[in-house]
């Protein structure tokens, strides 16, 4: 018999398909290969040995991690989506589009029109292993997600072009009560999103579409998302029964059509040739020489200790610290003497009330009448949902609590670093005060849970795994990449042949890189200072803590305690500040505990947040969520000077025109939210109705979704399609969008360029969406820079279409339209020197919220200005900051006008009491990686503290919210020492 195997060796799990000469299936498998690709290639061939000798074999092996087995085995290889594209057109001829989600890999093949393949990058994102993690971090199997997403009723905007993006999101739902099958449709959805713009990017998903892949094949869920989505019907969505086989099935295929045979003893001799092949990886020194060297990291780090006492046996008052993580949660119980009564750490599992819960009745029934709670406070993300179900008497922002832990430990502590789970925190001390703080950006990548992950998928609890590492011989150098494309480098590794614990080595040490060279960016050990205090679950971690060590090139003190500093911090300071009784929900309270959470979604304002309303006993309630204050208090909140919402303001209440040329169309997005006072009345004097786009949200957004072509631009310029997709639904006549090298000459510049994306971006509109041939689309090239110039060139371009429009009327109309955006800017200035005074004579402090005009759109901001209001700041914007009377060079190329505004704001602000900036930065903007480095260092210089958020798809402010406080906390810190008399800081 002549038999055709197929062999898929994708990034998490194996498949084998023997067919015969008819191209029946006469076998089948699909497993988790946990990384063991060559080993568990040879025991497939040994299973399926009744079956395969004494027949003439023929063999080709595809997948992400084949090409390695195949090259080492010299059995045939062939490319996995020309082995999709084979068993498409046998098996389902009928194919337009097919859509294949893997474990770590996904593509989408457009088979007619113009054939043509795409795949995702090195990031995992919108995959198998994503679902796999997002249901790891609800605590459910993957099964079980599949059933709750069937029962939803509402859908959360999910970031969908990173994993690690979307847990920044999922996480604090949780937290906040979310319910499990809302946040179970909401990941599918992602996926979903994710294949559209990040896969699909631009061209449309038309026709029978074909699905394949393990988690199409068993996830309901995620089938009836892509068919609402996609809008297909039963004909048009193909499920075949061998969807996660297809590939396999494919190779068998194309391996009939090869010249070459094997017996059944080629076969397992070409494996255990691979399986000894060496590995090719280049190691790093390990961690450990020897098991003494060990013994003294031990013995050395076990000195950092809290005294215990015995909460059973413990008779006094008691102070309750509760850290409730962003995957952990943690409590401490001290005494009058900071010894620790009591403690808990344990993940949350998506349910961290029931948690304290538990943890709070444990603590009444081992104190029983012997101990008074005198004090009670609460850090981490689930802060707020603590105070309300729990009455808990404080919450302290997770900066200060784990500062005030640190303190404890060593009085002098310059430097701590707390990594843990998805969050990264590191604040410099001087003079007893945080001096400056510095947190992850959007996503999780160097922090604990990476590495869990990992671990997971590798088929290893992350205690074992942690402990393989520390004395691996070779460990693999995996870089300073961002840890989410760290997926290709460790698959590469596994491909080479290295072991399992060179690669948990590897992870710890890219880890540590990660936070020192990433989110910290020193340049030398010496910039920490001598006493540096590591703390945080990932630093329970001697692999990751010696790798810090090492890569520091001296020691740090690492407590025993490091995953509750947190928790003991809060403690701390709920000793400090208590009055004698504490508020928290007692022993008999807690027996009648009840909760329940409701999600709607909020009418008061444009915002529509998604709302998750949790209730708890005596009408206590939780609204998470919202972007202001109206769900909660029914108003705006504190009636502080914004700047962002006055120029919103400005921006939508323009003055209308009378049509009598016909409707102008403009999108509201990217330059046009600073240029569209000209526009508005250049054309409204030439007779046109000016039809602006609605403002952004997430249904405008995903109406335009379709039609991007690039995953990694940022954000505003995504969100620009579904604008001129608006303006196409409005039936506008004409849609006026121009391409603008240049910017406005304000003086503060060596050049004024507008950066790329925002020069050119009509151009990629034209290109990537099809505007009705009855909509004119007008994308010249103009300059507003040079009048002369722009009346010539915007009367050539305007007589193509409207040949009775003269160069006076045109001129006339330019010269009302500098006009207005004279008088615009002027309004935006005196506003802010409005604000500065508001905020001297009422004794506020100031926020400068600088950003690129486009960020005081409330889709792009996310409702940030309405969060730093809420804390008590007045708002201004970079540029309602009077100008400097001289300009200032900086030390990097000054030529784009929307950073010079940033550069002269950080200069003032250095020289403005009371006030701090805060840098919005679009993820994906390549010139802020410039300019973040230089506004750091003009605020730094001028003794002033720096906070940069990174924002893109992620919607909730959780993060946010903790970095503001923390800026909050280190401002009053820094106002409180400035008051102490001469060395009493």
């Amino acid at each position: 018999m002549h038999y055709k195997i197929g062999i898929d060796i994708g990034s998490t799990t194996l498949k084998c398909v023997v067919l015969d000469e008819s191209d029946n299936i006469l076998y089948k498998s699909y497993e988790r290969h946990m990384s063991r690709v060559r080993q568990l290639t040879l025991e497939k061939f040994v299973e399926l040995e009744e079956l395969l000798r004494g027949n003439e074999l023929k063999v080709s092996i595809t997948g992400s991690a084949g090409l390695g087995v195949s090259d080492k085995s010299g059995l045939p290889f062939v490319q996995e989506v020309f082995a999709t594209s084979q068993a498409a057109k046998v098996y389902y001829p009928q194919t337009d589009v097919v859509i294949e989600l893997g474990g770590e890999d996904a593509k989408i093949l457009f088979l007619q029109g113009t054939p043509e393949e795409r795949m995702n990058s090195t990031c995992a994102g919108g995959t198998g292993s994503f679902i796999d993690q997002m249901a790891a971090l609800l605590a459910v199997d993957v099964g079980e997600l599949d059933r709750l997403s069937l029962r939803h009723t509402c859908l959360y905007p999910i970031a969908s072009r990173c994993g690690v993006f979307a847990k920044t999101d999922i996480q604090p739902l949780i937290n906040q009560g979310a319910q499990k099958e809302d946040l179970a449709a909401s990941i599918f959805q992602a996926v979903v999103d994710q294949t559209i713009a990040g896969l699909a990017q631009g061209r449309p998903i038309v026709g029978n579409v074909l699905f394949l892949g393990g988690p199409l094949a068993f996830l309901q869920g995620l089938r009836q998302r892509f068919v609402e989505t996609l809008k297909l019907d039963e004909r048009s969505a193909i499920f075949t029964p061998l969807a996660q086989y297809f590939v396999a099935l494919g190779a068998a295929i194309y391996a009939g059509g090869l010249p070459q045979s094997f017996c059944y003893g080629d076969l397992i001799a070409a494996m255990e040739r691979a399986l000894k092949a060496p590995s090719e990886s280049r190691g790093l020194p390990p961690l450990f020489e020897s098991d003494a060297e060990y013994e003294a990291f031990q013995k050395r780090h076990q000195s950092a200790k809290v005294d215990s006492v015995d909460l059973a046996e413990y008779c006094g008052g008691v102070y309750i610290g509760i850290d409730a993580g962003s995957t952990t949660t943690k409590l401490a119980v001290i005494d009058e003497r900071d010894n620790l009564l009591y403690s808990h750490y344990c993940r949350n599992n998506g349910n961290p009330l029931e948690v304290v819960l538990q943890e709070l009745g444990t603590i009444y029934f081992l104190g029983k009448d012997r101990i008074k709670v005198l004090g009670s406070a609460v850090t981490g993300y689930g802060e707020e949902l603590m105070l309300g179900a729990f009455d808990v008497d404080e919450g302290v922002v997770e900066t200060v609590a784990h500062y005030t832990a640190a303190r404890h430990f060593n009085p002098d502590v310059s430097f701590i670093i707390d990594i843990g789970g998805q969050d990264m925190k590191c604040f410099h001390i001087k003079d007893g005060a945080i001096d400056s703080i510095l947190l992850n950006e959007a996503c999780s990548s160097g922090c604990g849970s990476f590495i869990e992950t990992f671990a997971n998928s590798m088929g290893y609890p992350i205690e074992e795994f942690a402990r393989l590492g520390l004395f691996a011989k070779a460990p693999v150098d995996l870089g300073t990449r961002c840890t989410v494309f760290m997926n290709s480098s460790v698959k590469q590794a596994q491909k080479d042949g290295a072991p399992v614990e060179d690669i948990s080595a590897g992870l710890s040490i890219s880890v540590v890189k990660n936070a020192l060279y990433k989110v910290i960016r020193v340049h030398s050990a010496d910039e920490l200072g001598e006493n540096i205090v590591v703390q945080g679950g990932t630093f329970l971690n001697d692999s990751v803590l010696r790798s810090f060590e090492k890569e520091l090139g001296h020691d740090v003190v690492r407590p025993q305690i490091a995953g509750l500093m947190g928790a003991y911090g809060a403690a701390l300071i709920a000793k400090e500040r208590s009055k004698g009784q504490s508020t928290i929900s007692t022993r008999e309270e807690l027996e009648q505990f009840t909760h329940t959470s409701v999600p709607v979604t909020c009418k008061r304002c444009t915002n529509h947040c998604r709302l998750t309303i949790n209730t708890f006993p005596g009408g206590r309630k939780f609204i998470s969520g919202n972007k202001c204050e109206r769900p909660v208090t029914g108003e705006k909140g504190a009636d502080l000077p914004n700047l962002y919402q006055f120029k919103y303001g400005l921006l939508t209440s323009l003055p209308k025109f009378p049509n009598k040329r016909g409707t102008m169309g403009i999108p509201l997005a990217l330059n046009m939210y600073e240029n569209l006072p000209f526009w508005n009345t250049f054309f409204g004097r030439l007779g046109f109705e000016v039809v602006v786009s609605d403002s952004s949200t997430r249904k405008l957004y995903s109406s335009g979704q379709h039609t991007i072509p690039s995953d990694t631009v940022c954000f505003p310029a995504k969100v620009t399609h579904g604008h001129i997709q608006n303006l196409i639904g409005k039936g506008v006549d004409s849609i006026f969008y121009p391409c603008m090298s240049y910017n406005f000459d304000e003086g503060m510049s060596d050049n004024c360029y507008n950066c790329p994306v925002v020069a050119y971006y009509p151009e990629v509109i034209f290109a990537n969406m099809s505007v009705p041939p009855n909509i004119r689309f007008l994308y010249p090239y103009i300059s507003l820079n040079d009048r002369d110039f722009f009346v010539k060139r915007i009367t050539g371009v305007l007589r193509e279409y409207w040949p009775d429009i003269g160069k006076r009327a045109v001129a006339d109309a330019a010269t009302a339209a500098y006009d207005a955006l004279e008088a615009h800017h002027n309004a935006i200035r005196e506003e802010g020197l409005r604000a500065i005074q508001y905020a001297k004579d009422h004794r506020r402090k100031t926020i400068i919220l600088s950003g690129r005009p486009y960020h005081i759109d409330p889709l792009i901001n996310h409702g940030i200005d309405n969060l730093i209001a809420s804390l008590g700041f007045v708002i201004l914007s970079e540029d309602s900051v009077p100008a400097l009377p001289e300009y200032h060079r900086v030390n990097v190329l000054n030529q784009w006008t929307y950073h010079a505004r940033m550069y002269n704001a950080a200069r003032q602000c250095v020289g403005m009491p009371d006030t701090e900036m805060v840098q919005l930065v679009s993820f994906g903007c390549g010139l802020d990686a410039i300019t973040t480095d230089e506004v750091r260092e003009l605020l730094r210089h001028g003794g002033k503290l720096y906070t940069q958020i990174k924002i893109d798809e992620i919607n909730n402010l959780g993060a946010v919210k903790i970095r503001l406080r923390s800026l909050q906390a280190a401002m009053n810190g820094r106002a409180e020492e400035s008051r102490l008399p001469t060395g009493k800081a």
